[in-house]
């Protein structure tokens, strides 16, 4: 990636090559202050380091298929209507849930390429792949008190970038545990990230700015926001106008505002949160009407997770959704919390109408693809997760 464009106030303008594509890249970056402190972050275990070998994926457009026994879906919908800009050339978007740096060792980097390698070829296999950075990007500060902080030098963007990932998110309750010195860290590591940052914000208007790309003549806004901020934290933590933080998917109505904005100009508009209840595999009401809010608002896909389990995905009437996917890059202490995936929707003239699922296991914090009978039964146990979710295989 190269930057064309960068300063403390200006925007960045890159390029990448990821395969067959050539996304354009723009976002405000800045620095700020704020202080913050966070709750636990639910079942984790000390973390086992990958050893690190430096090999990062070589994306040099081959196509490079999801393991056997991830189910083809056909079209979902004919004829969609085209979006702002006409397009209707489909283009795929992976997603993929809770990731951190911790226990990795020497070069964060090379390390960090080892932790995603196993399922870097379904992330790069995508026009774009979002995940979800479970860590202050901070080498300083304080924790917060808690039982779990996270944190990881910057250089932990450089590493995922180098696995096909084009976007991450920080809105999340890990976002702020190295408080007011973290943040600052973490709105300057973005000026210089290979990839865009979003979810934090010298203010509540920079942490809702999306990540914008263009890929194939359709346009795309990325929003990152949380919905687990604890109420201790909720005023110290959160982006307000006179405030930096993070983007809060509690202050719904700037949330829906932000999605409203960004669908006047974009073909798709994906949201992705962090939200439910840990532990749970059946979203929570909250979940459910704020995903109601942000379908009505014009969002084309809303995904996200938190509850370091997997929950359901499929359509809102015309709108994706998917409540959980679970761990990723992440330690696992149990069979539930190891269970894993990548996400990838096709799009096609600004609505969803492809879903692929591609599952896996957590081992030593990377998540591994399954295949064969493994894989089959997985993609069906995700399939019976929407019994509780209310969402349909097909759109509404």
């Amino acid at each position: 990636m190269i930057a064309v464009g960068r300063g403390p106030t200006s925007w960045v303008e890159a390029w990448t090559t990821h395969g067959r594509r050539v996304v354009a890249i723009v976002t405000l970056v800045s620095a700020a202050a704020c202080s913050g402190s966070s709750d636990g972050s639910g079942e984790l275990a000390s973390a086992t380091t990958v050893p690190p070998d430096g090999q990062a994926i070589n994306n040099n457009g081959s196509t490079l298929p999801p393991p056997s026994g991830a189910p083809d879906f056909g079209p979902r919908i004919a004829g969609p209507d085209p979006g702002p800009s006409g397009a209707t050339t489909p283009i795929t978007i992976a997603f993929a849930g809770d990731s951190y740096g911790e226990g990795l060792s020497g070069d964060v980097t090379a390390a960090m390429i080892g932790r995603l390698r196993p399922m870097a070829p379904v992330l790069s296999a995508a026009d774009l792949a979002v995940l979800n950075l479970e860590t202050a990007i901070t080498e300083r500060g304080e924790p917060v008190p808690k039982s779990f902080t996270f944190r990881a030098p910057a250089s932990i963007l450089d590493g995922i970038a180098s696995s096909g990932v084009d976007a991450v998110s920080v809105a999340n309750n890990h976002g702020m545990d190295y408080g007011e010195v973290g943040l600052m860290d973490s709105l300057d590591a973005r000026i210089d990230s290979p990839i865009p940052v979003v979810g934090v914000g010298i203010d509540e208007a920079e942490a809702l700015s999306p990540a914008r790309f263009t890929v194939e003549g359709t346009s795309v806004a990325v929003i990152g926001a949380t919905q687990v901020l604890d109420d201790s934290v909720l005023e110290s933590w959160t982006a307000t106008p006179d405030h930096a933080g993070l983007a809060s998917a509690k202050r719904v109505e700037e949330l829906e505002e932000a999605v409203e904005e960004a669908r006047a100009d974009a073909d798709v508009v994906i949201v992705f949160l962090h939200w439910g209840i840990e532990t749970e595999t059946c979203p929570s009401e909250t979940q459910t009407d704020l995903a109601d809010t942000l379908a009505a608002a014009g969002a084309t896909a809303v995904v996200g997770g938190h509850a370091h389990r997997l929950q359901a995905g499929g359509f809102l009437g015309s709108t994706y959704v998917h409540y959980g996917l679970g761990n990723f890059a992440f330690n696992a202490r149990s069979e539930a919390s190891a269970k894993t995936g990548v996400l990838t929707l096709t799009f096609a003239g600004g609505r969803v109408t492809d879903e692929q699922w591609t599952p896996g296991e957590i081992r030593d914090s990377s998540p591994y693809p399954l295949e064969g009978d493994d894989a089959a039964r997985a993609v069906d146990e995700w399939e019976s997760l929407r019994g509780c979710a209310g969402l349909a295989a097909t759109p509404g």
